[in-house]
């Protein structure tokens, strides 16, 4: 970057851009050198062919990924669209031949950063890489099969990518509240080559303003609608929530799923409701109703037959028979 940039006591609004390899704890020693020389190989060649002039852009070495500041001449919507392709593509290729697929989280903002003969500093070099780092970039990265995942703040993408541009779609981002180490804040995610991701949900003990409904997007908030744009609502996710919290809310809404599809075909079958017996009270345990609350329509249920509240040690003093009933319990034959 020129040496005008480079004024310690001043700062100038620039876009910051942080670049962090995923799982990168997961490569040997050996190994590490060529996923460094892979990242920047990508970057080098991205800003090449996006036309952003060498001058206009200071990098700093982060072991597993690379922080950078681009001067506020260069356009952020050039960074957004024509930019990320070009990083999206040269992955691409990079992965082709490799046994373990390199992946990346991006994080970009603009705001006011400081330079100084170690690098740069601000709010906005903070931001950037706390987006970056999210667990939810993370699960995203896992949960759909991607290798690139770019991050941005609230405030870029209300004045930028809410605009549009070239190679920049505002349908194909996402948004999530997040909590940072500076406070809660929203992010946008946006998986290039993707329509708008579903953003995992929260655990079940973070705090008001996660997923809410049910059916079968339950578990999931934030994300596309059936329409494929964005729900107007971020789901709220905690740091450090990673791959636990969402393999839960993928469950919750799996259970859903089971339930409704216990409306149709095999509901009432005999075969699965096993026939009456005498030998009981003939009790039904709602309770076990997994299509949801009353016991009606929808889900698996359990029927018992005989007197469980007899039994010594879980060995009962009459023949207990425990059958499940698919989709509506109403529908057993007579």
């Amino acid at each position: 970057m020129s040496d005008d940039i480079l004024d310690t006591g001043e700062a100038h609004y620039e876009s910051v851009v942080s670049v962090d390899a995923r799982r990168s704890g997961a490569y040997e020693d050996a190994e590490r050198p060529g996923m460094r020389a892979r990242i920047y190989r990508i970057l080098d060649a991205a800003f090449r062919n996006a036309r952003i002039p060498a001058d206009a852009v200071h990098m700093e070495d982060r072991g597993d990924g690379v922080l950078v500041s681009v001067a506020g001449r260069v356009s952020a919507t050039r960074l957004l669209g024509l930019w990320t392709v070009e990083i999206h593509e040269g992955l691409r290729e990079e992965n082709r031949s490799l046994r373990m697929p390199l992946g990346l989280r991006v994080g970009m903002h603009v705001g006011p950063v400081r330079h100084d003969e170690r690098g740069i500093s601000g709010r906005a070099v903070d931001l950037a890489c706390r987006l970056a780092d999210t667990a939810t970039a993370r699960d995203l990265l896992d949960a759909e099969g991607a290798d690139l995942v770019l991050v941005v703040s609230d405030s870029l993408y209300t004045e930028v990518v809410r605009a549009g541009g070239k190679f920049v779609e505002p349908a194909a981002y996402a948004p999530a509240g997040l909590r940072l180490k500076e406070g809660e804040a929203t992010g946008w995610f946006h998986l290039p080559g993707r329509p708008a991701p579903a953003i995992p949900g929260p655990s079940p003990a973070a705090p008001e303003g996660g997923a809410a409904g049910g059916g079968a997007g339950a578990g999931r908030a934030g994300g596309a609608s059936a329409g494929g744009s964005p729900q107007s609502g971020p789901a709220t996710v905690r740091p450090g929530v990673g791959n636990g919290a969402h393999a839960d809310a993928e469950d919750a809404g799996a259970a859903g799923a089971a339930g409704a599809a216990g409306d149709g075909e095999g509901a009432g079958d005999p075969r699965d409701a096993g026939d009456p017996r005498d030998t009981g009270d003939g009790r039904e345990d709602d309770e076990g109703h997994a299509g949801g609350e009353g016991g009606g329509t929808g889900g698996d249920r359990y029927v018992v037959h005989g007197d469980m509240s007899r039994h010594h040690g879980n060995v009962y003093r009459q023949p207990v028979h425990i059958g499940r009933i698919t989709g509506r319990g109403d529908r057993r034959e007579r």
